[in-house]
């Protein structure tokens, strides 16, 4: 097939929503990863928390974002992509809103109320509620307003969307940081979204199911859950993934705090992280076309590997530039793996049942923030504030991403 042929293939093969859903997905990233970005160096400048306690909040907000993914996907499949999104992006506006505003005056009976962690480990689960219906919405409007000569492609598209957003995130957090505050940063996420609010009221049209189906009963939606969770191969190579999110979000989790305290104090970390959307964006589809004929699971299990590697050059070489490249390495893996794996997913999806497939192809991004939090805290203090040897932590994180990589084989 020639190139223009390709183009015109890939041009008629993707419905309007598809282009909607995956262009609302960039301000949808660009909103979380700005907030991620900023938020260890929030909780730990701006809010004083610990070590410890930064990791475990920080790990409560990627957590509680994609394991309620698995019910935002049974939601969708119920309400509608439609309705189901633009009630996501009117949520998160509010619950961005109310991040930056922890310090606000106005929160100050209910703050001080309750201990501060819990008061703002509850305000940071509040996203979730919005990211759990907008993921699986818009993986199920990939597939449903696709053809599938073109799929696959597809996904390749959506994760590259989700790293425009994914870089631009960080370098407006940057901006935001260095010239409104970090309390800010929250604050222009709120406007992103509530945006795409409006986007997908006035532009946005629910897309016909493959099956021409009708959505899901409840009795449905439950019984998809059960099915689901009967599946025990499935359920657990979603377990034994974890573990490659446990390494990946390090760089969220322990990277923001490692590089100010052990490598440079005046670096602009958010600036560093916009390294992963960007070399996602630039590189996905050709690494995608050049390893096309790799089959799914081994280019999760390669991916896994060359990401598991990536933090040994920052513990190697403890430099601003060391984790730029960690973090590009990191990226090479996320590459490899991540658009397989969902297309690895969509294929074990029963027809009408996508968003509640999708949604749980998130657990294991859930599971790895939760403990990641708690590990990465653990060992950045446990290593870096007793023992007096940082770069030990990012021995025992890497560990953690070999063993994934040597249990993945197994189960394969």
């Amino acid at each position: 097939m020639s190139f223009g042929q390709r183009l015109k293939e890939i041009r008629d093969g993707f419905e309007r929503p598809f282009w909607v859903a995956n262009i609302s997905e960039i301000f949808e990233r660009l909103s979380y990863y700005g907030a991620f970005a900023s938020l260890a160096l929030y909780l730990q400048g701006k809010l004083s928390f610990s070590t410890q306690q930064t990791g475990t909040l920080t790990g409560i907000f990627g957590g509680m974002v994609w394991f309620l993914a698995i019910f935002g996907g049974a939601v969708a499949d119920k309400l509608g992509f439609r309705r189901a999104l633009s009630l996501a992006y009117l949520i998160l506006a509010i619950a961005y809103f109310l991040i930056g505003s922890i310090g606000a005056p106005w929160l100050a009976p209910l703050r001080n109320a309750v201990p501060l962690s819990l008061f703002v480990g509850c305000i940071l689960m509040l996203p979730a509620l919005g990211i759990s219906l907008v993921k699986p919405c818009v993986l199920g409007t990939t597939a449903s307003a696709s053809k599938e000569n073109v799929r696959s492609i597809g996904y390749s598209i959506y994760y590259t969307m989700v790293n425009i957003g994914g870089a631009a995130g960080p370098y407006v957090a940057s901006w935001a940081h260095r010239h409104l505050g970090v309390e800010s940063v929250f604050r222009v996420a709120a406007l992103s979204v509530f945006a795409m609010f409006f986007a997908v009221l006035f532009f946005f049209r629910e897309p016909q199911r493959a099956t021409d189906a009708a959505p899901p009963s409840v009795y449905e939606t439950l019984r998809n859950f059960v099915m689901v969770l009967g599946n025990p191969k499935f359920m657990l190579f979603l377990l034994l993934f974890t573990g490659y999110w446990m390494v990946f979000w390090q760089q969220y989790i322990s990277l923001p705090g490692y590089v100010q305290r052990y490598i440079d104090a005046r670096a602009d970390v958010e600036f560093i992280l916009i390294t992963d959307g960007l070399a996602v964006i630039l590189f996905t589809l050709l690494v995608n076309y050049l390893l096309r004929r790799i089959p799914a699971l081994h280019a999760v299990i390669l991916g896994t590997l060359v990401s598991s590697l990536s933090w040994l050059i920052v513990a190697f070489k403890p430099t601003v530039l060391g984790a730029v490249l960690s973090i590009l390495v990191l990226a090479l893996g996320e590459i490899i793996q991540q658009p397989r794996y969902y297309e690895y997913i969509s294929r074990l999806a029963p027809p009408g049942q996508q968003g509640t497939y999708m949604g749980f192809a998130f657990l294991p991004i859930g599971i790895g923030s939760f403990i990641g939090g708690w590990f990465g805290g653990r060992m950045m203090h446990q290593f870096a504030e007793v023992a007096h040897q940082p770069q030990r932590a990012w021995y025992a994180i890497v560990g953690v991403g070999l063993l994934t990589t040597l249990l993945l084989w197994i189960y394969d």
